[in-house]
């Protein structure tokens, strides 16, 4: 499974900002520290902070912080909430799968989605923020 650039940004993200500390980068910060263009993270920041696990505060001395929903969050409802719910393979598209109607390929790959995501669930930012990724990332923002 392979997942969209909106969902790995929003993981990076809250990595980024579960080690920033007293920091409080803004979107821009973090879009170059992670090189992804501007407007996509700031969508994606957009979304995390509708979902409460960022604290978006604008203007001077303002930036972003992982709220403490943000810090237990479930890697798995995170992916779940940005790929969506929808079948991994597309049956019914602009060109239906003449096997459609008797598949059963859809219901195990269904299964392996599940599988995914249940293996998902227990990790939190938290634990994808352990030595040794915490100070690497520090690393990567330029705080040595």
């Amino acid at each position: 499974m392979r997942l969209l650039r909106s969902t790995d940004l929003a993981l990076r993200v809250l990595m980024r900002l579960a080690v920033a500390g007293e920091s409080t980068p803004t979107t821009r910060q973090v879009a170059e520290d992670m090189d992804v263009p501007y407007t996509h993270a700031a969508k994606v920041v957009a979304e995390l902070q509708h979902l409460g696990l960022v604290d978006a505060r604008r203007g001077r001395g303002g930036g972003l912080t992982l709220s403490a929903k943000g810090r237990t969050a479930s890697v798995g409802a995170v992916v779940r909430t940005f790929e969506g719910e929808g079948d991994v393979v597309d049956c019914e598209g602009a060109s239906p799968c003449p096997l459609n109607s008797a598949c059963r390929l859809r219901g195990a790959l269904r299964t392996a989605q599940e599988a995914f995501f249940a293996a998902l669930d227990p990790v939190t930012v938290e634990d994808i923020t352990a030595r040794p990724t915490g100070p690497l990332l520090l690393s990567i923002a330029g705080r040595t």
